[in-house]
């Protein structure tokens, strides 16, 4: 089966551990990587936070394909860490993998090897060779699950932002997988593990011509993403730029590498809670129709697409059925009736401070209230002008969309999309297009040929398409969602470029200018995570292309990206108070057991 490695960041080390390893140099640059010296993992007791899922839901959702590959299911499971001294434990450890950010869950039905959160076992089709294979790829959860700790004790936050470095988690399986090749006994331990203890020499030969294979595919997207500094411009913990990567996986690794880009504008990983009600996502507010959204996510983390031979075209390992199923699960059986905001949860991070929250209230009203919305339950959030006419009588809520001039803050993410344009071959013969258009026409046809072999009617189409119809813009400007349960998001802005909720309110001159990520301790007071050095961390410079801490400011001096006037230390405190405790979750909000109930109109 040809499958390649999860989008392979730019290693011009890895060839290093293709090669016999010799020579004192070599070995000490191996040691060094920084992707091999992880922040320390502690175990905490984990508590969730509710949010109107059940424990199944959950688990489902945390281990549901949507049809990504990283490799053969059997591969991962029997990869060695990449160490070259003493014991070598396996990769898919869960305490290894929390290292990298990624959450520790039990083993149940749906997760029989104790993987974390957020992988995936999956049977899979390749678009190309028409070979099936028991595969392990992301799902949505690797990404939109998030965990608070605090003195001993984890607070899951379902929907919620993760701390995965995703970076550095494909250097190391790049490095697992070289180490594996290279090495003849890791190699001969890998094999016992796949085949079993009674492998023939011929199935043997067999494996390691496919790993041989394998690596070279990753090799060479390697060496093409280091000559091009394709992703120079480090994520680190929590952040990843998507739109680059999904288009240089598209238009690029599946259909042309003229096609690649460079990607300047790295975001933080969003929350999900409500957004299957928003007429539009993504930090630009790009698209508008769900399942063609989801298809992009899955193949920004690696589903295959077909895009090259006529005869397979638009064929993919996405999995429209389970994608259908995670929305319906988010969204709810009725409006905002899905996954709920978490509650703050006074008895781990301490009480709200009520008077405050009271003053800041009005505060919140005064200078947030015109672009972050009321209150979901309230009675103003249900005037017309703030709703958007969907298909058959059903409505999501229009999201306020700051122009970059206004708002200030860095640019890069909405200008590399809006300015992005690839060539689309004889296959799909389209010419050059623009960015949004590409990918729309890519996902459309993706969900079509799908929805004709499931033989969906007509009526059911617009049922899974979420009542939409297919739009995709490059806005230059970047939308504002509603903040119940933000404080549970840190850092903050669409770039995670500021680590904290006080330092949000504050002039841009007295934000930090660095600070780490890559700790999960979290700060019940400036509602951040602990960025202090942080051995293994990321160091987040907001000098760097993309890392712009810049607008969304409150200060008396008139300016580009200067929304309101300066508050004082008091209100800022107040405004935090009330943010703590604003509550979005509608008053009978229904639960969600249904994964295939229609979404209800109000």
């Amino acid at each position: 089966m040809r499958l390649r490695l999860h989008s392979v960041a730019a290693l011009p080390l890895l060839a290093i551990a293709t090669t016999a390893l010799t020579g004192c140099r070599d070995i000490k640059m191996l040691l060094d990587r920084p992707s091999a010296h992880l922040p320390a993992y502690t175990p905490v007791k984990v508590a969730y936070s509710g949010q109107n899922w059940s424990q199944q839901q959950r688990q489902w959702f945390y281990h549901t394909s949507q049809g990504s590959i990283l490799m053969p299911y059997k591969w991962f499971l029997a990869l060695e860490q990449p160490k070259l001294l003493g014991h070598v434990d396996r990769f898919a450890d869960a305490n290894y993998l929390a290292r990298f950010g990624f959450l520790p869950n039990d083993a149940d039905a749906s997760n029989p090897d104790s993987l974390p959160v957020g992988f995936a076992r999956g049977s899979v089709t390749d678009p190309h060779t028409g070979a099936s294979e028991d595969t392990i790829g992301f799902t949505c959860a690797a990404c939109h699950t998030g965990q608070l700790n605090y003195k001993g004790q984890g607070i899951r936050i379902d929907g919620g932002t993760a701390t995965a470095n995703l970076e550095y988690f494909q250097t190391e399986l790049g490095y697992a997988v070289a180490f594996t090749d290279k090495i003849p006994w890791r190699f001969n331990r890998f094999a016992e593990q796949v085949l079993g203890p009674n492998a023939t020499s011929e199935q043997k030969k067999q494996l390691k011509e496919q790993f041989d294979a394998f690596l070279k595919t990753g090799l060479d997207e390697s060496q093409l993403a280091a000559k091009d500094n394709l992703y120079v411009n480090a994520g680190g913990f929590g952040r990843t730029d998507a739109l680059a990567r999904i288009g240089n996986y598209v238009f690029g690794t599946e259909l042309d590498n003229a096609n690649l880009r460079v990607a300047t504008g790295p975001v933080k990983l969003p929350p999900l809670w409500y957004t299957s009600w928003f007429s539009r996502v993504q930090y630009n507010s790009s698209i508008q129709q769900p399942m063609t959204r989801n298809i992009g996510e899955a193949l920004g983390v690696r589903a295959s697409v077909n895009l090259t031979d006529p005869a397979r075209l638009y064929q993919s390992t996405v999995n429209v059925k389970n994608l259908w199923e995670m929305e319906n699960q988010l969204a709810g059986p009725t409006m905002f009736g899905g996954l709920q905001q978490p509650a703050w949860p006074s008895e781990v991070f301490g009480p709200i401070d009520q008077q405050k929250a009271h003053a800041g209230a009005a505060l919140y009203k005064q200078y947030c209230e015109r672009c972050h919305q009321p209150a979901l339950n309230s009675a103003e959030i249900r005037d017309p002008a703030r709703w958007e006419d969907g298909l058959e009588g059903h409505k999501y809520l229009k999201l306020t969309v700051n122009l970059l001039e206004e708002i200030g803050t860095d640019p890069h993410e909405a200008t590399d999309f809006a300015t992005r344009t690839a060539i689309t071959g004889p296959a799909m013969g389209l010419g050059t297009v623009p960015a949004a258009p590409g990918l729309n026409t890519v996902t459309v046809k993706v969900r079509d040929l799908i929805y004709d072999q499931m033989s969906l009617t007509p009526e059911q189409r617009i049922e899974w398409n979420g009542y939409r119809d297919d739009n995709a813009t490059a806005n230059l400007g970047y939308r504002a969602r509603p903040l119940g349960g933000i404080w549970a998001t840190p850092p903050f802005l669409h770039n995670g470029s500021v680590p904290n909720l006080y330092e949000l309110l504050v002039p841009v001159s007295q934000r930090s200018k660095t600070f780490y990520t890559g700790s999960r301790e979290f700060d019940p007071v400036k509602v951040g995570y602990d960025t202090g050095k942080l051995p293994g961390g990321f160091l987040f410079d907001t000098a760097s292309t993309g890392n712009s801490n810049a607008g969304h400011e409150f200060s008396n001096t008139p300016g580009k990206g200067v929304i309101g006037r300066a508050l004082t230390d008091e209100q800022r405190w107040q405004l935090i108070e009330y943010l703590k405790s604003l509550d979005d979750t509608p008053q009978t909000a229904a639960s969600s057991t249904s994964s295939a109930t229609k979404p209800a109109a109000w």
